[in-house]
């Protein structure tokens, strides 16, 4: 990997910060999909909601110089779209010129913070619309957990459906990662999401619905627990989809193939990955990017 000069970053941040939107405002733009028309795009939104564990390693997100080395090798691999992340990495990134000619996601609401007992109050503390048209960001991404026994899921529905409105405004693309989430029987337990067929196609059904029109909707959608289950489950919406990667442990042959058998489904457009590629086990990011760019 090649060194981020972190001492330069903060300096540049502390004497001119005006140099983040002077970056933003020269970087080369393009389609949101390539001429291939998939997208693979590497996903770093989750320091921002506190979430720094990676398998056995609960700060493993936590070192900004180390995360933003893997990020610009793994933005430099063929084939590789985008980033999806906060601001802050975001504007590292702008900074370090890893963005040009690459699609960029603003990743908008981080509120639901990681064991906090107001996880699952999703609210918009990232992007906002306004943000990503001013910084010509190609698309934004909105975090929709519901759960049936919180009333505030009701709140967090509604902000949802206002982003969504918002974003259709100024043709920008927005890709809405749904899930049923529950606490326990007692409401009192960590948030589990739940990824069977029956919960993962009423979430669809849900965020597929969102807002006054769904034109510039996408889904950000996780493999079921049984894959063999994905293409029922993706005939609820003709909304375009990616996957989503998540934390997949030690078996990353095993996700690979998850992954292989989803993206054969019609409205299957790509992927969207991040600890499994920035930290596999073995340590290679490149072989690790290389490989879920080969399942495109």
């Amino acid at each position: 990997m090649n060194l981020v000069d972190v001492t330069s970053l903060a300096r540049t941040r502390a004497e001119r910060p005006e140099a983040i939107a002077e970056a933003a405002a020269r970087r080369p733009r393009r389609p949101l999909l390539g001429g291939g028309g998939r997208l693979m795009v590497i996903a770093a939104d989750h320091p921002a909601r506190g979430s720094l564990g990676v398998g056995s390693d609960p700060l493993a997100m936590a070192n900004r110089g180390d995360l933003l080395e893997r990020l610009c090798l793994a933005l430099s691999r063929p084939g590789v779209d985008g980033v999806l992340a906060s601001a802050d990495v975001l504007d590292d990134l702008l900074l370090l010129g890893a963005l040009d000619g690459k699609v960029v996601m603003g990743s908008m609401n981080r509120g639901g913070l990681a064991g906090a007992a107001f996880e699952l109050d999703d609210r918009f503390t990232g992007y906002r619309p306004e943000d990503l048209e001013r910084l010509g960001f190609d698309a934004g991404k909105l975090l929709l957990r519901v759960d049936y026994a919180d009333p505030g899921s009701l709140t967090t529905l509604h902000s949802a459906a206002r982003a969504v409105d918002a974003m259709a405004e100024r043709g920008l693309p927005v890709f809405v990662e749904p899930f049923l989430t529950s606490r326990g029987p007692d409401g009192g337990g960590a948030p589990r999401n739940d990824l069977s067929a029956a919960a993962v196609t009423r979430s669809i059904a849900i965020a597929s619905g969102l807002a006054g029109t769904s034109a510039y909707t996408w889904l950000k959608v996780p493999v079921t627990e049984n894959p063999d289950d994905m293409a029922r489950v993706m005939e609820t919406s003709t909304l375009p989809a990616v996957l989503l990667g998540g934390d997949v442990g030690d078996d990353q042959d095993a996700a690979y193939e998850k992954w292989r058998g989803a993206l054969q489904l019609p409205t299957v457009q790509g992927l969207v990955v991040g600890r499994a590629l920035l930290y596999p086990p073995d340590g290679d990011v490149a072989g690790a990017v290389d490989t879920a760019v080969g399942l495109l």
